[in-house]
């Protein structure tokens, strides 16, 4: 029995062994499934937060593209709202500047007008000659080089050309039509500049013989054909230099005074023609010989009422300051004598080296010396101020006074001199020319 009882409990400790065993074995496989299934669910997390983070990752890469294309297209948005901005700007500036020239033209147009009526010279283009009857045009367009460049100083300067006895009352008139056209090269609103020297006794003869009957039918018959070729053309006319020659007629200067006067009232009497009698200079008639008053005896009788007013330096070589102040002095004592609201020119053709007539040094004061540099000093002469209207520029170095006076009776400079000619008459010198323009501090 108790053999028995060993063997079943031996039997038992076998079998409990077997099952202890398969227990451990089964919990060890259990332990790994279960470890497996750890892995494999910590794979499936990490891949399926690996997926969770690209697709996150593709959201925000198309959150930032759907940003980024916003951004553009309102960038482009924008960028076109800017340029229909800019070119409403542009075309607001444009019509603002528009509206601005137009209003410049306008103002300038006004002011043109304003000064024309001020000054009649002023406002407008001052045509330039170039024809047979200026002596320095055919110079000037053969010319090359440096002396086509000089001979430019005074070729291409408005100028008033000399009209006088050599041409015969049958052909004054035509003559004239010919320098206009030649001047005004098809614009009709050109100033064109002439110089009248028609009196029969003059300069010196004239202090000796009073014009015959028939001399002065002739002058007057030439005025008249003058004043006809002329009409209706913009014109400055200086009238008759050297006019205190007058001064010295037989028996006074009524004679001559009085054809310059039919001149004077013949030529005023044109609906565009501003006459300028010319009374000589500052130095002549000087102080010492009567100054504005002998002017005045002139003058007077020369149909002064009739005149836009003055003319001064035609043949002198007088400062452009003391020619201003001559000119103020003229108009004043005019006032003073009833008549207002003249003016006058000057002659600055002559007088870049300034220096009275009466102290030439050389042998022939018509004929002076020209200077050889602009810093030349003594009785030398040279080209002076340009042609303007513009008197009281500070560049030509008046005192402040006679600017004042400038500007409240000056009409403007011109070129009426002719210092480029032999004896300021004929013929054209060209190295005196050229002498000329070089030597010019203007």
């Amino acid at each position: 029995m108790l053999a028995v009882a060993t063997l079943s409990l031996a039997l038992l400790g076998a079998c409990t062994a077997d099952v202890g065993a398969d227990l451990v074995d089964s919990s060890a496989s259990g332990a790994a499934q279960d470890a497996a299934a750890q892995d494999a669910a910590a794979r499936a997390d990490e891949a399926a937060e690996a997926r969770r983070l690209a697709l996150a990752k593709q959201a925000r890469q198309a959150e930032r593209k759907a940003e980024r294309k916003a951004e553009r297209l309102a960038e482009e948005k924008a960028a076109r709202k800017a340029a229909l901005a800019k070119k409403k700007q542009a075309r607001e500036k444009a019509a603002r500047q528009a509206r601005r020239k137009a209003r410049r033209k306008a103002r300038r147009k006004a002011e043109a007008e304003v000064a024309a009526a001020r000054n009649p010279l002023a406002g407008r283009t001052w045509g330039v000659y170039q024809g047979p009857r200026e002596p320095t045009s055919a110079p000037y367009q053969q010319a090359t080089g440096t002396t086509k460049d000089l001979l430019a100083t005074i070729a291409l300067e408005p100028k008033a050309a000399w009209f006088g006895a050599w041409i015969p009352d049958s052909a004054i008139a035509a003559d004239v039509a010919a320098y206009i056209a030649g001047t005004q090269q098809g614009d009709p609103e050109a100033l064109v500049q002439m110089t009248i020297f028609r009196m029969v006794p003059w300069e010196h003869e004239a202090c000796r013989r009073l014009p015959t009957a028939a001399e002065q039918a002739s002058y007057r018959r030439w005025i008249d054909s003058f004043a006809a070729a002329v009409g209706s053309t913009p014109t400055a006319i200086v009238l008759q230099p050297d006019g205190p020659f007058a001064l010295c007629a037989p028996g006074g200067p009524s004679v001559p005074a009085g054809l310059v006067a039919y001149a004077a009232r013949a030529l005023s009497a044109l609906p565009r023609t501003s006459v300028y009698i010319e009374v000589g200079a500052a130095d002549w008639p000087a102080a010492g010989q009567g100054g504005v008053g002998e002017v005045m005896r002139f003058l007077l009788p020369a149909g002064i009422e009739h005149a836009r007013g003055v003319a001064l330096n035609g043949t002198h070589y007088s400062a452009t300051e003391d020619e201003v102040a001559r000119g103020a002095a003229i108009v004043e004592e005019l006032a003073a004598r009833g008549l207002p609201d003249k003016h006058f020119v000057v002659d600055t053709s002559s007088n870049g080296n300034p220096f009275p007539f009466g102290t030439y040094t050389g042998p022939d004061p018509d004929n002076a010396f020209v200077c050889q540099s602009p810093g030349e000093r003594g009785t030398c002469v040279t080209l002076g101020i340009p042609p303007t209207t513009d008197v009281a520029n500070p560049a030509w170095g008046l005192s402040e006074q006679v600017r004042a006076d400038a500007t409240a009776y000056a009409d403007g400079y011109l070129w009426f001199g002719r210092p480029w000619l032999y004896r300021q008459n004929s013929p054209f010198q060209l190295e005196r020319a050229l002498d000329l323009a070089r030597s010019t501090p203007y």
